[in-house]
């Protein structure tokens, strides 16, 4: 990571780290998209690249141990954006690309939601969890703390 970066999440919550790293995925997929459009085979594989580094990164940093549940389906759900933007990029798919943004997005929005009312995950059942992924064919379990993630 450059200093800029480093001295951008100086201070920044595991939540809000994991909630820029979301938006890493949809810009670099937005990326993979134009470069399909624009029939460029090298940025398209560059972007999805990319993508997927922060897919790795997420993956690596669960805590399963900690996390139960909603660490399970969160490992889950990298590993199906990750085979997603695997198959887009060999079918040259902007439709592939196109879903994994959305299901980004969705669970992207979950945890915003968690980084407006820490409560969502650490005092409830989890049902927000749940309800805000369930559209990404994410079936989060009931609660568990914000400190399964880095």
């Amino acid at each position: 990571m450059n200093p800029y970066h480093t001295r951008g999440t100086e201070g920044a919550s595991a939540v809000e780290i994991t909630i820029a790293l979301y938006g890493g995925i949809i810009r670099f997929m937005y990326r993979a998209i134009e470069a399909v459009e624009r029939g460029e085979v090298e940025q398209r594989r560059a972007a999805v690249k990319r993508a997927m580094d922060i897919v790795i990164h997420l993956q690596a940093t669960l805590k399963m141990d900690v996390g139960g549940a909603p660490a399970e389906a969160l490992a889950e759900f990298y590993a199906s954006m990750f085979a997603l933007m695997l198959q887009g990029s060999r079918a040259d798919s902007k439709q592939k690309f196109e879903r994994v943004i959305a299901c980004v997005h969705n669970v992207r929005t979950a945890w915003k939601q968690v980084a407006r009312d820490p409560n969502v995950m650490g005092a409830n059942t989890g049902a927000d969890w749940q309800a805000a992924n369930e559209s990404s064919g994410i079936v989060a379990g009931s609660g568990a703390g914000s400190s399964w993630m880095t």
